[in-house]
């Protein structure tokens, strides 16, 4: 955060800010508790009015990183007791220690707070992956599951169509194969597949 230099957005501006980190939490806060978020974060007590999501959003705060790319620090609303923590730039991606400090300030104020850490994105560790509730036997869901439509035979390729980067951390790897492997569609998974993701888990 003491890289930062604060700034004012132009006008104008057409470039769009896209999201380097988000962590959605869920619990009750006091107005005292959000206060202390805002100051914590040291936002201005105004929402962001650009970007995806900033209808929700009540408090944010424009900066410049080291390399003079813009970034956004927003805290937003997500249903009644939902808080959204994300960090978002708008240029080049931030650096990977720019990301890190983010993780580890919104990890910090989560706990501090005493709210339930739902998920980050990216994750860096298991505790930080959302895992879905497996569709019970039968439902519309279940059924969509069935459908095997992933990649063939290659568990590399398997990554981005459960929503992570190849050079994801392993341990987010296992969570995500984890719950791919506990849907219907598993069953008809190609034996090839199966099998590299079986030497995946023990670490073969």
């Amino acid at each position: 955060m003491r890289a930062y230099v604060a700034v004012q957005p132009e006008k104008g501006n057409s470039n769009m800010l896209w999201p380097a980190l988000r962590a959605l939490s869920h619990g009750e806060l006091t107005s005292d508790q959000v206060q202390w978020l805002t100051d914590a974060f040291r936002l201005e007590d105004a929402p962001r009015t650009e970007g995806p999501g900033a209808a929700k959003s009540i408090a944010h705060r424009s900066a410049t990183d080291e390399s003079g790319n813009r970034l956004v620090l927003d805290l937003a609303r997500a249903g009644s007791s939902g808080w959204v923590f994300t960090l978002f730039y708008e240029g080049q991606r931030p650096p990977v220690g720019t990301v890190e400090a983010h993780r580890t300030l919104f990890r910090d104020a989560i706990e501090r707070l005493g709210l339930t850490l739902v998920e980050i994105t990216p994750a860096a560790t298991a505790d930080e992956v959302l895992v879905a509730p497996a569709p019970s036997a039968g439902s519309p869901e279940s059924a969509f599951a069935a459908h095997w439509d992933l990649p063939s035979d290659e568990l590399d390729r398997v990554w981005a169509r459960v929503g992570l980067r190849g050079d994801a951390p392993r341990e987010v790897k296992e969570v995500k194969l984890r719950e791919l492997m506990r849907t219907p569609a598993w069953s008809a998974a190609p034996e090839g597949l199966r099998r590299q993701a079986e030497e995946f888990l023990r670490g073969d």
